[in-house]
């Protein structure tokens, strides 16, 4: 919930602490409390799955609901306003995602050891569909907070966090030794460097630069982007060449393990692009064609998305149980085809659609998603060998998470573009029907496409916060304020542009479950975990390898 729940409460949080999240100076802080999280959560995972797996997973685990809890409070007790309140927040996010980190890149591994492999699909089905349930329940709890107070989004994680310590302390018994070893110290600041260097890059990506709408002409993010590939290419050679890896790259020999990790990153991209996408969907053009306020858009976006969170929570468990009987490879598949037809249905939808239509489609998305992901996550850990399984978590995780990271900079720069095309000489004709004077409205329509859609994110009138800033709504009558600044103006305006976009970002996102479909097809069928070290590390790399199931 935590990686989520900051995204629909960004407006409270900014009008909390005194800040315009519009304003171009401020772009920054909305990008980085959105990506802060999620980024230390990528990029952390692995070497901290890799510490658990030397020195125990549970006190790594334990760890981690502590540090977590330290800052959830810190965040609920921002003292600051402005700049620096907002910098307080990102800073405290993101000693709370690395306390998050230890948790998610453990748990996995500690399930694993727990129980036996005919068990283990439904015990890892239970943590993986609710943690993705709670990505979309965020959303809600966010909603329903923000509205209370902005520090009630932060207050919310101060009990379950302090009780999730003290019970960790408490139940939690290591039930596999220890492998000691030695920190891969130079391993550990490439793969940080590189995969932070590179996602960040992506990140600034969908930010405009120079005349362009999108900045991956930007000599900056050129930078990133090929500097971090130059970072992770060195960050294999040195785990080639070092005796203790902090990362065996020899387990992606192993087909489950390879298979079913290009599957989840693909599918985290895809998934993660509809989130957002919906968001926007919902709150910059839905919902205020039927009458709610823009204010109110987020909570009620939360509201209707729940029929997502309900496919989760009932395909997963089930998926997880059958998975153990049956194996990962049918079912893991068989939910990406029903992913991809779900995006191909959403695609097929109106801007203004019928409700029904529309929950049946993102419940459909949510069974596939829940199909896929216990069975995929339980053959992931249960191919490769019991010394291995933390680092193993930890690659799951980073491969999930770089994926939610991913999206945002593909999926916004797909749908900038797509608006890019049409929505300049859409939106300066519409003004100028309107009684606005044609420099304002073709100052309004020359503004970056990604402010407008950031503007629908945070639940603002885009309309509104273009012609206020100038005083353009000065100039028209009373009527054509209230036509301009309503519900259904700029909705109507930016629908077909918008639906431009969209269908951009739905093929896109089907191509992508369909690939995944073919590369979890590819990972073998119901077999027998590897045991032993030497199944890894004496395997030659053109054998075929001995997924889990």
């Amino acid at each position: 919930m935590d990686a989520s729940i900051v995204i629909i409460s960004l407006p409270a949080i900014f009008r909390g602490i005194g800040l315009d999240p519009l304003a171009p100076g401020n772009i920054g802080y909305l990008l980085w409390m959105i990506l802060g999280y999620l980024l230390v959560s990528a990029v952390l995972v692995v070497v901290l799955g890799r510490l658990g797996d030397m020195f125990g997973r549970v006190r790594i685990y334990n760890l981690g609901f502590l540090i977590f809890a330290c800052a959830s409070v810190a965040l609920s007790l921002d003292p600051f306003r402005a700049g620096a309140g907002a910098m307080w927040l990102i800073l405290w996010r993101v000693v709370q995602a690395f306390g998050g980190s230890m948790l998610t890149a453990n748990s996995a591994a500690i399930l694993t050891d727990a129980f036996p492999a005919r068990q283990r699909g439904m015990a890892l089905g239970i943590n993986q569909i609710t943690a993705l349930a709670g990505q979309f329940l965020g959303l809600l709890a966010g909603g329903l907070l923000a509205v209370v107070d902005w520090r009630a989004v932060f207050w919310v994680s101060v009990p379950i966090s302090i009780t999730g310590t003290i019970w960790s302390y408490l139940s939690l018994r290591e039930t596999s030794a220890g492998r000691p070893g030695r920190v891969d110290w130079l391993g550990n600041l490439t793969f940080a460097s590189g995969a932070g260097i590179l996602l960040a890059g992506i990140t600034y990506g969908i930010q405009p630069y120079g005349g362009s709408a999108t900045g991956w002409g930007n000599p900056w993010v050129l930078t990133g982007l090929f500097g971090g590939v130059a970072l992770l290419l060195i960050f294999c050679y040195i785990e080639t060449h070092v005796a203790e890896p902090m990362f065996n790259l020899a387990l992606f020999r192993i087909r489950a393990f390879t298979a079913g990790n290009v599957a989840a990153l693909l599918t985290s991209i895809a998934r993660g692009g509809l989130q957002f996408m919906l968001i926007i969907w919902l709150q910059g053009i839905w919902l205020p064609l039927h009458g709610y306020d823009f204010e109110d858009t987020p909570l009620w976006a939360g509201i209707f998305m729940l029929p997502l969170t309900i496919g989760f929570l009932v395909a997963g468990p089930v998926s997880g149980y059958l998975s153990d009987r049956f194996g990962a490879r049918l079912f893991s598949t068989a939910g990406l085809i029903v992913v991809a037809l779900s995006f191909l249905g959403l695609l097929a939808l109106p801007v203004d659609f019928d409700y029904g239509l529309f929950a049946a489609l993102l419940l459909l998305n949510g069974l596939g998603q829940g199909l896929f992901s216990a069975p995929n996550t339980s053959s992931i850990m249960g191919s490769v060998p019991a010394e291995f399984r933390g680092v193993a978590s930890g690659m799951r995780s980073t491969f999930q998470n770089s994926g939610t990271a991913l999206s945002i900079g593909v999926f916004f720069s797909l749908m900038v573009s797509g608006l890019a095309s049409r929505l300049p000489a859409t939106l300066s004709s519409g003004l100028q029907a309107n009684g606005v004077p044609a420099g304002a409205a073709e100052h309004a329509a020359s503004l970056p496409p990604v402010s407008t859609l950031f503007a629908t994110f945070l639940g603002n009138n885009p309309i509104q916060h273009l012609l206020s800033a100038d005083g353009a709504l000065d100039h028209v009558s009373a009527a054509q304020r209230a036509v301009l600044t309503g519900h259904t103006f700029f909705p109507r305006l930016v629908s077909g542009p918008f639906h431009h976009g969209l269908a951009i970002v739905f093929s896109v996102a089907a191509g992508m479950a369909l690939v995944s479909a073919v590369a979890s097809a590819l990972r073998g069928g119901h077999r027998p975990e590897p045991t032993l070290t030497s199944e890894i590390e004496e395997r030659p790399a053109k054998s075929p390898s001995r997924p889990g199931g």
